[in-house]
């Protein structure tokens, strides 16, 4: 079997397909005001385009709002059959820069809406593959290269930056180097593609973001064979992605960008020069050769390929000189004619058909040479051959030409002129008169041969003149009949013109009116609107002035609220003045005054105290009640507000939706007067076609007589024209008054809707400011009441904290008053065992009772003062517990450690005090100790990973163990008997605080901490040696520091000592 590809016998001619689609409008475009200037005429197929007065036609024109699927349906699908066919197909897009070339071609790939070209030709190319025959097998290579500053880059292996182009033996170039890669699925396609974009030059300029910067070529090559009779086919498919050209000016290109422009234009330049040339079809020099992008596209443009080119557009004014080159170049291209035939491989039995065949084709010409030259030998030797001897030379499709027969005049007359057998004529037998007069008969006969000739000759020039003015006459009657018929259209299409102009003034208006009605709608809108924003507005001032009511009232319950402040700071210090002179009272003078006048003031004063805490409670209560009812209207006014708010948005919107309405009436207003210059446009062109007409007239009524029932016909048809174009002209000048009165008065509307809208826009910035002082008025109160609530809040805390204290100081004075009467009923009973004793005594007896109660009164003051200081230290305490819940209480009652456990009374009033203090910060330690705990894991955590960094970053080194003291066991938690880790809870029985006063030591230690029994030592004080392993057991003992500690139980009171281990762990 041979590889040779062979072409088909009958190859066929394909023009290369031209499709344009332009994009939308961007917003850059947008924003510089550009218009749009394409015209897509109506009535027309979708193959037809005009810009200015040119019209342009392709095989398709896609119009912006052209979805990727339909683009790819018309433009691309039918190469997908072509290909696998065993045809060759080309797809690029042309255009400039930013005009939708990429997105054409590629799109978004993966996203079934926006995926462009090459990704659905590839899912199209699998899907045929999958619903062909069971016996063809398919194989399929892919190669993807770019042409960047004129040097071909294999995108699958950026290595080769500078691949060439050759040619095989049949002429055909190809990239050489470039990477094949097989592929049997989509997806491995998208593999490549994707690998592929990511080596794409790409760069940013003024008109494009993603701008390409090199010609993108993805080939695919397509070979099939039939596994039943060997048969082979093999198809290429091109899909090229071309940069667009750009102007600097445009773009404004720099640097590396403008060299890479310079070189995108000249291989543009160059393909726009082939496709010149190809266009030309004189020219024998087609300069493929100029660029490597027109030597890869050759058999693309003019050669074994079936080419589609998309050209993409920009329709803004702004690109419209290079839209215009761009359809041009469309334009050039579909002129262009491509060869196309099937790429099949023969097997060897079809290699020896066609070799019989045509080895009997030549037999055939060879026999007809032959009797050809004996033919020709024939007439060369003087020979006439018959026209049935003749060789038919149709087959040769050859065509012999054949002399017309000359005619010979009657009135000539030949004499037969005897010969002699060997073929000469008999003169000598005549006589000498004979000989003269056949002499002179001859003469006489090539005399009249003479004049018979140039009679003939005359006749001939005659009629040669005759049959030219003939022709001269026929050419005139065609050329009139074709002017007629010329005309008998442009007066068609001009009626048809002036039909579709009436129509379309008729929509015109149409339009009008039904502006003029919704004109007259919106005005009753607005002036509906502007009567419900008068309502609002007065209800606003309505609201305002009860707002400024509500300010009032608040500033007046804020001047109460303050005056009630002052009040209570005043009963509650007159309160505490109160409750500390009722210590001051038991003592009195210093002397011992019992007697029921004495009780009695006590009782009165301690009844004065309950009442003022009783009319305390009334106030705040009053207080609160206000407060609840400031917070009730604060939340009516926030609503009002809210629903002010909603009316202010419905009023902007409804301004903007006015302002909406009227720029459409403006727009409306220019599209009028754009058709009436239409029209005005029409009307003149009509009338250079009639100036036309008329003198093509004048013209053709000179040439013939034939012409007169013509030229009547047309000076008939020419006056019902004329008054047709009067009609016409007095109709459209009405139209014109009619369009401009109305314009006037559009224009007039439209400035009191300018005014209008001027004053609402007014109305809304002084809404907008009212509203934002109202908002920020509103904020202030806000601000004001919330301080009123933060200060009722304190006031509430104060009046529990009062409770309290008025309950603590109430068990405090019954437990006074027992203890004073317990005391009174001693004196008396020794009072008495005195007297009844002094009678029996003598004066040394006396001082002794003295003495005693001396004792007893010192006794006395001793627990006054006492009293006095638990009752000042429980209101200090119970103040700053709000401010001490998060910290750890470990410093307070130290100065309890100055009074020595004396006697009972003393240890029973130490262990109640404890009991109370250790009651009231019980759920305060249980948060802190929670807070502790979690920040002491942190912060262990934190260390951890540092000593695990310091180590990996040290490399191996000796590690510092925990120090093993011999002869005890280890126990990971605690150390030795009766001493403090750092880090390790120890049990104490008593209270969780450390009363010491040692004022050197608290300065060593940082911190404590405990949390129900238990103490530890968070950070060290004290270093050890370098390495205390090795330390001896009695240098140890510098390394504990003693600590006086006092933890009081309730079952016992003892002072011991605590010794805390320090070790050193980095610090």
């Amino acid at each position: 079997m041979s590889g040779e590809p062979r072409e088909r016998e009958i190859a066929a001619e394909d023009s290369i397909r031209v499709v344009c689609r332009f994009r939308p409008l961007n917003d850059s475009e947008e924003r510089a005001g550009s218009k749009f200037i394409c015209k897509f005429p109506s009535g027309q197929e979708e193959n037809c385009i005009s810009i200015g007065s040119k019209v342009f036609l392709f095989d398709k024109v896609f119009k912006p709002n052209a979805t990727q699927e339909k683009v790819y349906n018309e433009a691309a699908k039918s190469i997908v059959s072509d290909v696998l066919s065993g045809f060759n197909g080309t797809i690029f897009a042309y255009g400039q820069t930013s005009s939708g070339k990429t997105h054409t071609m590629e799109g978004v790939i993966g996203d079934t809406a926006k995926q462009g070209i090459i990704p659905r030709i590839v899912n199209d190319i699998f899907n045929h593959i999958y619903a062909m025959e069971e016996n063809l097998e398919f194989h399929i290579k892919v190669s993807y290269f770019e042409i960047y500053m004129d040097k071909i880059r294999d995108l699958l292996d950026v290595s080769k930056v500078n691949l060439s182009v050759h040619e095989d033996k049949n002429r055909v170039p190809f990239v050489k180097g470039a990477t094949e890669r097989f592929v049997s699925s989509p997806e491995e396609v998208f593999e490549v593609i994707e690998e592929g974009k990511a080596n794409r030059h790409i760069a940013v300029t003024n008109m494009n973001e993603h701008s390409s910067r090199s010609h993108s070529v993805f080939l695919i090559n397509v070979k099939q064979e039939n596994l039943e009779n060997q048969k082979k086919l093999s198809g290429k498919l091109y899909l090229v992605d071309l940069a667009g050209s750009e102007k600097v000016s445009k773009t404004g290109a720099e640097g590396t960008v403008l060299d890479e422009a310079k070189n995108i234009n000249k291989s543009l330049s160059a393909l726009g020069n082939v496709i010149s040339a190809l266009a030309d079809g004189n020219k024998t020099h087609i300069p493929y050769r100029d660029s490597k992008l027109t030597r890869i596209l050759q058999e693309s443009l003019g050669g074994n390929a079936r080419t589609t080119i998309i050209i993409c557009c920009s329709p803004a004014s702004f690109n419209e000189s290079e839209t215009k080159s761009t359809l041009e170049f469309g334009k050039r291209a579909k002129t262009i004619k491509n060869v196309v035939c099937v790429n099949e491989e023969l097997t060897a039995e079809e290699w020896k058909r066609r070799y019989e065949k045509e080895k009997e084709k030549v037999g055939r010409l060879k026999g007809k040479l032959e009797k050809l030259e004996l033919e020709l030998s024939r007439w060369r030797s003087g020979e006439t051959v018959s026209s049935d001897e003749q060789v038919n030379l149709q087959e040769a499709d050859v065509v012999t030409p054949v002399a017309p027969p000359v005619e010979v005049p009657p009135e000539v007359v030949l004499c037969p002129i005897p010969a002699t057998p060997g073929g000469g004529i008999m003169l000598g037998s005549l006589s000498n008169e004979e000989r003269q007069k056949l002499e002179e008969e001859r003469e006489s006969l090539y005399q009249q041969l003479d004049e018979k000739d140039e009679e003939i000759n005359q006749q001939s020039q005659l009629v040669e003149k005759l049959k030219d003015q003939m022709l001269e006459q026929e050419e005139l009657i065609a050329s009139t009949r074709r002017d007629y018929e010329g005309l008998q259209q442009e007066m068609n299409r001009i009626q048809q013109e002036n039909q579709s102009s009436k129509e379309e003034v008729k929509e015109v208006l149409q339009a009008l009116e039904e502006l003029a009605v919704n004109y007259d709608q919106k005005s009753q809108e607005v002036e509906t609107k502007n009567k419900e924003y008068e309502s609002l507005t007065e209800e606003l001032m309505q609201k305002q002035s009860s707002l400024n009511m509500t300010s009032s009232e608040l500033q007046q319950l804020k001047d109460m609220s303050t005056h009630q402040r002052k009040r209570i700071t005043e009963m509650l210090t007159n309160l505490l003045k109160d409750l500390g002179e009722i210590g001051l009272a038991i003592g009195g003078d210093g002397e011992l005054k019992v007697s029921a006048d004495s009780n009695g003031k006590l009782e009165e004063e301690f009844t004065v105290a309950r009442l003022y805490i009783s009319k305390m409670k009334s106030e705040v209560k009053n207080l609160v009640q206000r407060c609840q009812g400031l917070e009730t209207y604060q939340v009516d006014c926030n609503k009002k507000i809210t629903e002010y708010e909603k009316d202010l948005a419905d009023c902007r919107l409804l301004i903007s939706q006015h302002e909406a309405r009227m720029k459409s009436l403006q727009e409306s207003m220019r599209e009028a007067e754009n058709k009436k210059r239409t029209l005005e446009e029409d009307i003149d062109s009509l009338r250079e076609e009639c100036a036309k007409m008329k003198a093509a007239e004048h013209v053709h009524a000179v040439s013939s007589k034939e012409k007169t029932e013509e030229k009547e016909q047309a000076n008939k048809m020419r006056e019902a024209l004329e008054v047709q174009m009067d009609q016409l002209r007095d109709v459209h000048q009405k139209q014109v008054a009619t369009l401009r009165d109305e314009i006037v008065e559009k224009q007039q509307a439209i400035n009191d809707l300018k005014d209008l809208n001027q004053k609402y826009t007014l109305a809304h910035q002084q809404m907008q400011q009212d509203y934002e002082r109202l908002k920020q008025e509103e904020n202030e109160k806000s601000n004001k009441l919330q301080e009123l609530i933060l200060t009722n809040e304190r006031r509430e805390q104060a009046r529990k904290d009062l409770k309290g204290l008025e309950d603590t100081v109430a068990k405090e004075l019954q437990t006074l008053h027992n203890l004073r009467k317990l005391f009174v009923q001693d004196l008396q009973a020794r009072i008495k065992k005195s007297v009844s004793a002094e009678d029996n005594e003598d004066d040394g007896g006396s001082l002794a009772q003295k003495q005693k109660i001396s004792f007893l009164e010192n006794n006395l003051d001793q627990l006054t003062k006492v009293h006095k200081q638990l009752v000042r230290d429980n209101a200090d305490l119970r103040c700053e517990l709000a401010q001490t819940r998060e910290e750890t209480p470990g410093h307070h009652g130290e100065g309890q450690g100055e009074h020595s456990p004396g006697g009972p009374f003393h240890h029973f009033i130490l262990f109640y005090l404890f009991e109370a203090l250790e009651s009231a910060l019980k759920d305060a330690k249980e948060g802190a100790m929670k807070d502790r705990k979690r920040y002491q894991f942190e912060v262990d955590r934190i260390k951890e990973a540092v000593r695990q960094k310091n180590l990996a970053r040290r490399g191996p080194s000796a590690q510092i163990a925990k120090p093993i003291r011999a002869g005890q066991q280890h126990h990971p938690h605690l150390g030795a008997p009766g001493m403090i880790r750092p880090g390790v809870p120890v049990v104490s029985g008593g209270l969780n605080r450390i009363i010491s006063g040692d004022d050197e030591l608290r300065k060593k230690i940082i911190r404590c901490g405990s949390n129900k029994g238990e103490l530890r030592i968070l950070k060290e004080c004290r270093p050890l040696q370098a390495n205390t392993r090795k330390a001896r057991p009695e240098s140890l003992q510098d390394s504990f520091i003693r600590v006086p500690s006092c933890f009081p139980t309730q079952s016992q009171g003892m002072v011991f000592c605590a010794y805390i281990p320090i070790e050193v762990r980095g610090i």
